[in-house]
């Protein structure tokens, strides 16, 4: 039996502890083996809540942890602004790199993190649960399987109390420096993926209008898209939403010329399992949908992959997509007109 994947850990923060360092523990294939984190008090809460992990030694310097390690693989959560140097130093050291999202925070530096990928022969993931959860499988599978016909139009909102929550704990997530941009970089990253993943479409031209108020970021932004292949939609981005906590309403509905896909998830109250549907016109109940992949995470995936297992399911031309639709949308904004993804 081969000894198994020595894993690196960069970030120590909320997400690495509550979604990443669970599913590393005690899986046969991967160990935890060293970890980067600047701030004193996470490394103690990591330690508290971990009690194994306090063997491995700890870093307050990427670049140190990568030379010293003798790592195989890194997970990154840091904010975002970060994302770029550490995946590309990562890759440099001969690691595979699961990031979380967004994967950047500009097109040009998607497109180096695809090159520098390419360069050393490794796997970079981005974390983006969406492409392993249920109710989206459905969406890809109706949508892949020609359920719906040629796609035409989307539609898609996302509503969020993320305005009032950032701004009363002055997080990092609205300041421009570490986020790289407001709501539609952060939870609204999510959504603008699962919609280019699960349609395989891909954004040609934006236009948008956004609001800041007091912030020097987005909050609410108004997207309307046009498609390579003719397909357009309207996106409704909106940060100030009176939700309680993170809880998020999501509508997303896709048509195409013989039928619709419709998604809903309410952002609070119970029970909180999404609502998805396949219609056709030629049928007046719903359409089942048959041959969906079974639910997984992105970090199952990011190990089966680097053993050759499975594919990778969130590449980073995820990443890429995603940033040309939003840093059209920011650049658009800005300057009141239309913006082409081939000009960025």
């Amino acid at each position: 039996m081969s000894a198994p994947l020595r894993v690196g850990l960069i970030g120590a923060g909320n997400n690495m502890l509550s979604t990443h360092v669970p599913r590393y523990l005690n899986r046969p294939e991967a160990m935890i083996a060293a970890c980067t984190e600047p701030f004193a008090a996470n490394v103690a809460r990591i330690k508290e809540r971990f009690p194994d992990l306090p063997k491995i030694p700890f870093y307050d310097d990427h670049q140190k942890m990568l030379a010293e390690a003798k790592l195989d693989a890194v997970v990154i959560s840091t904010p975002h602004a970060y994302h770029y140097q550490q995946i590309v130093d990562a890759l440099g050291a001969g690691c595979h790199v699961l990031c979380e999202k967004p994967l950047v925070c500009s097109v040009q530096e998607a497109k180096g993190v695809i090159a520098a990928r390419d360069k050393a022969k490794k796997i970079v993931l981005v974390s983006y649960q969406r492409h392993y959860l249920h109710a989206f499988l459905v969406m890809k599978t109706a949508i892949d399987n020609g359920l719906i016909g040629t796609l035409q139009y989307v539609d898609l909102q996302q509503n969020q109390n993320w305005y009032n929550n950032q701004k009363i704990a002055n997080r990092w997530r609205i300041q421009k420096d570490l986020s790289g941009g407001g709501q539609l970089n952060d939870s609204g990253s999510h959504i603008v993926d699962i919609l280019l993943y699960v349609t395989g479409l891909e954004p040609e031209k934006v236009y948008a209008v956004q609001q800041s108020f007091d912030l020097g970021v987005d909050v609410n932004s108004a997207v309307t898209v046009t498609f390579k292949g003719g397909a357009t939609g309207c996106l409704s981005i909106v940060g100030n939403a009176p939700f309680k906590g993170g809880s998020v309403h999501e509508d997303i509905t896709i048509y195409g010329s013989e039928g619709a896909v419709f998604y809903r998830q309410l952002g609070q109250g119970s029970p909180r399992t999404p609502f998805i549907e396949v219609r056709r016109f030629d049928s007046e109940t719903p359409v089942e949908v048959t041959g969906v992949p079974e639910p997984s995470n992105p970090d199952e995936n990011f190990l089966a992959a680097i053993a050759g297992k499975e594919p990778v399911l969130s590449p980073a031309e995820c990443g890429l997509r995603v940033m040309q639709l939003s840093e059209a949308a920011w650049k658009s904004a800005e300057r009141g007109e239309a913006v082409a993804v081939s000009t960025l």
